[in-house]
Order: C-alpha cells, then structure tokens, then sequence
C-alpha cells in the first residue's frame, strides 16, 4: 500500500473517532438532566401540593413543623389544613393585597415559575454594568403597548422598590436644588396616605408636605411656589381618572398610574405625562416582589432619580427583575390579553354583586361610576375599580368605620385620606374568601337597616 493510502486512512479513521466522541459528548450533555434543578422542582412542588382546603397555600420560605411545610391561612379560616371557618373574626377589606390574581398564576404555573440556580447574578450590575434589566425593560414596553395605558416610546424608564420608593425619588428629583424655600408637595383629596407619610418621613428642607391640591388652587403666591403636585389616576381611594388641579410655570406634576390597567379602569387614551409611575403589585397581583417602575420623559429627571435609587438600594433585586421577567413572558403569551380579561371579569363580577347588596340601601352609598368606552376592549365596558368608596348617609353615624367595625367589617377610615371619616375604603381586590365573608356581612347590614332606624 501507499505511504499516502496508509496516511489518507489513518486520517479518516481519526476523524471519525473524533466525531464518535464529539457526538457522544455532546447526545449524552443533552440527555442528562440537571440534577439540582430537579431536586428543586420536586421541592417546590412538594410545597405547592400541600392541601390546605382551597383557604390557604404553603410555601417555600413559609413555616415548617415535623420537617414539613404547614398551611398559612386566608383570614377567617384556621387549622392545620384551613378548614376551619372562624365565624366572629372581622371580614377583612383594608390593605391592597391583589390575591384575587392568584388564580390565573395557579392556571399558569409552567409559564411563570421561576428556578434560580444559587450562582445567579452575585454582582452589585449586569454585564453592562446597568442595574437594570435590559429584557425587563423591552417587556414593560411590550405590555403597556397591548395594554394601551402608556407611551413608553422615546421615554427613559427607572426601577424602584415597588411604586413606593419611586414616589420618594421622584419628588427628590423634582425638588429645587439649593434653595432657600422647600418645594410645595400636595395632592388633592381624598389622597392615597402614603404621599403625606413618606414625604414627612423624610423631613427634606427641599421639600415639605402642604395637604390638600384643592386649598391651593386660588391663593395669589402660587405663580412663586414651587409645586409638586401627585396626580392619581384611577384615584385611590375613590378610582375616579383624576386630572391634574394646579397650573403654573412652577408646577411639576406626578402621575401615579398604579391602576391605569384594563381590569380596574377604561383606558380612555394612553398615558402620556412627562413622569408616570406604574408597579408589578397592580398589573400581576405580585405585591411582595416589591418591583416598579416609572417613564420618564425629561433625561435630568430621569438621571436624578436614577441616582436616588442606585444610592439608597443600588438598584432593584436582580432575583425581582427575574422573577419579573418571567411573570411579564407569561402574560404577553398569545395576544396578550388573558390576564387583563381575566382580571377584568372578576372585578367587574364583584362589583355586580357588591352593587346588588347595596341596591336597597338608604344608609350607605359608593363612589359615582359610569360605563366608558375602552381603547383596549374597543367597546363600552362597565366599572371594576380596585376599592369601594363607601359613604355612611346618615348624619348621626360620622364615623363609617366604626359603623362597619360593629358589625365585623374592616374597613380603612376616610381621615386617612385627608377627608371625614364619613368615608370608608374597601378594598375589592383580596381573595375569594375576604370577598365572599366582606359580602355576607354587608348584605346583613343592610338587611337589618329598618331594624336599626326602628330602635333609635
């Protein structure tokens, strides 16, 4: 045989034992599964299992008796599984938690589920160096695009810890630098408490707290002022689509838009102020992720609150932007639209019913509402705000929250909100069992109204 033949073989032969490892190496990598995600699957859903009545869920992080994870129950419900109803406790409508979100999530549990390995992103930035997720980013714009509520094009957009922190930042951003009189920092009431609270907290000399928006409209040093005004639209407490009260080339305004979604209002036409702020806890129902974020037109505002954020929390959670991440993939699955339908219908649901139980009521009154016509369900849609603005009629009851309290309701009191406490806030947005316990005791309220006016 020939040198070359001899050479020309050995040669094949090598190649092709290379390629038999090569393709083994890599059919066998992709064969194999991970272990640690599996054994971390399993343990979550181990946990997600545990039986808890359909009153309560078990979680990861939540208690653990005997090595195994118990049930955390919804108000009113106790024992070891959450089946035992506790008659005398108070129904619960105070708070935001949006738990009636949390049945489309257990209807989505592949999609939104999150496995994180423990080497994930251990730096203080991403790659670039960012503190922001460039792909959390892209879906935000994505969302409000479907969701119709926003302009996000041209915008810059900041995270912070939920809406609450971008509050703060960005009436530090919006503040006079330098100057020897605090801005102004008001809103109109019935305002949500937190603006008030925070903004005191803080005790800024840039900047105080000076109530009511309304006060301030007609007095003669507001062309000097410098004014921030929170502008809340759906309002909370009262969901009305507020607009802004003052004008003036000193007055900058911020746009609390936490409930500018299809489920909890029309959208009449998107958003589109120089600051807007919107937040996870409203848009999925993930409160405890703590994630929000705001649009920015102006890019000073934009790099001063940014560096507020990146001072006081050097950003977000990378885990939160994550989880977020997820989350937002899952919803703009298909058209986009399931959630907000989903949502939609159960609000609206719970209004019909709150409605019904009221209908024959002369000792308590809601918040005026009235059908709109919807850019996002292109028609006329009916109200689902996230809280009902309940007002005791009758002169000698000034305290609704007391009036409520005695027949085992829990309410939020309306001087929280900067105004009498003839108001009181339910919140609609809790899960089934608050709702269904909050009903029940109103219906018995107002069945036994001839009663109450009998024996005074």
């Amino acid at each position: 045989m020939k040198k070359s033949s001899i050479y020309g073989a050995g040669l094949a032969c090598s190649v092709a034992v290379n390629l038999f490892f090569l393709v083994n190496l890599y059919v066998g990598a992709s064969r194999k599964q991970p272990g640690w995600s599996q054994r971390a699957a399993a343990e979550a859903e181990v946990v997600a299992g545990v039986s808890c009545s359909g009153h309560g869920r078990a979680f990861l992080d939540g208690p653990v008796v005997d090595g195994k994870h118990v049930c955390e129950c919804n108000s009113c419900y106790g024992g070891p599984d959450c089946s035992l109803f506790l008659p005398e406790c108070l129904a619960n409508a105070d708070g935001g938690d949006p738990l009636f979100l949390e049945p489309f999530w257990v209807q989505h549990a592949a999609s939104s589920a999150v496995l994180v390995s423990g080497w994930h992103r251990m730096s203080y930035s991403f790659g670039d160096l960012s503190t922001i997720s460039s792909e959390l980013e892209k879906l935000i714009r994505r969302v409000h695009a479907i969701a119709k509520n926003a302009v996000t094009e041209g915008r810059h957009i900041v995270f912070g810890v939920g809406s609450t922190q971008l509050l703060s930042a960005a009436v530090y951003a919006l503040s006079p630098e330098n100057s020897s009189s605090p801005a102004r920092v008001v809103a109109a009431a019935p305002y949500y408490p937190l603006y008030e609270i925070q903004t005191e907290y803080f005790r800024s000399v840039d900047f105080r707290f000076e109530g009511d928006a309304n006060l301030w409209k007609n007095s003669s040093d507001m062309a000097a002022a410098n004014v921030i005004e929170f502008v809340t639209s759906p309002n909370n407490p009262d969901c009305q689509l507020n607009k802004a009260v003052l004008q003036g080339p000193l007055v900058k305004t911020i746009h609390d838009h936490a409930y500018y979604w299809p489920h909890f209002t029309a959208i009449p036409a998107p958003a589109d102020e120089d600051l807007m702020i919107f937040t996870t806890s409203k848009l999925t129902g993930h409160a405890g992720s703590r994630l929000g974020w705001a649009v920015i037109k102006d890019e000073a505002v934009y790099q001063r609150m940014l560096q507020y954020i990146e001072t006081s929390e050097l950003g977000v959670s990378r885990d939160t932007q994550l989880r977020a991440l997820k989350l937002l993939k899952a919803v703009l699955e298909g058209d986009g639209r399931e959630i907000f339908e989903f949502a939609y219908r159960k609000m609206s649901t719970r209004w019909e019913k709150l409605r019904r139980a009221l209908s024959t009521s002369t000792r308590f009154s809601l918040q005026p509402t009235a059908p709109q016509y919807c850019t996002f369900f292109q028609e006329v849609r009916g109200p689902s705000p996230a809280y009902a603005w309940l007002k005791c009629e009758r002169e000698e009851e000034d305290d609704c929250s007391a009036v409520l309290h005695a027949a085992n309701i829990l309410g939020r009191e309306g001087k929280k909100y900067g105004v009498e406490n003839r108001h009181t806030r339910l919140s609609l947005l809790r899960s089934q069992d608050d709702f269904d316990l909050l009903l029940s005791r109103l219906t018995n309220l107002v069945s036994g109204e001839d009663g109450a006016k009998s024996s005074m």
